[in-house]
């Protein structure tokens, strides 16, 4: 009777190790982040035809990924960029304040799936710094329209990938 009972011990330890190792990780979060297509001249200006194009693709990019949040500034360029996705997935667009990245990017870390962001030439490389990923060099501001950032967040851990969409961007 000894040898079952250290048997039933044995047994049971070794469910208990198995239990303790096997913790999940943290779930992956996804932040596409792009700048806003091509725009027109002048104040406040909406796509061109080539950026329209580009907002197009990029929803068809990001189709399938399972985008659950979308946000943008409150900018025609960049609600018109957001739009097309945003009705491929139907997913209303949240609009986000640009001038305070830094706790954009703490609510971003907070949340979970998948979130894509459209911002500018200046802000999209900077808020993938807030996240703390890598943002490359800075975005040609005239000329640089086919960036696509993703960052993936696993616990502590941050990865990014630029990829790139579209007409592809010549120096």
């Amino acid at each position: 009777m000894s040898l079952s009972r250290r048997s039933l011990f044995g047994f049971v330890a070794a469910l208990m190790i198995l239990a303790a190792c096997s913790v999940h990780p943290a779930p992956e979060h996804t932040i596409y982040l792009v700048r806003h297509a091509e725009k027109q001249a002048g104040d406040g200006p909406s796509l061109t035809p080539a950026g329209a194009m580009r907002a197009d693709l990029l929803a068809e990019t990001l189709r399938d990924t399972r985008i659950v949040r979308i946000y943008s500034t409150d900018y025609a360029r960049t609600r018109e960029t957001a739009a097309p996705i945003a009705r491929a997935v139907s997913v209303s667009v949240t609009l986000y304040d640009p001038s305070d990245l830094s706790a954009f990017a703490s609510q971003l870390k907070a949340e979970s799936g998948i979130v894509l962001v459209v911002g500018h030439s200046n802000t999209t490389p900077a808020l993938v710094d807030f996240l703390g990923g890598e943002p490359g060099t800075d975005i040609d501001e005239p000329a640089e329209y086919d960036r696509l950032y993703v960052v993936s967040i696993r616990g502590d851990r941050v990865e990014t990938e630029l990829r790139r969409y579209g007409a592809p961007y010549q120096p």
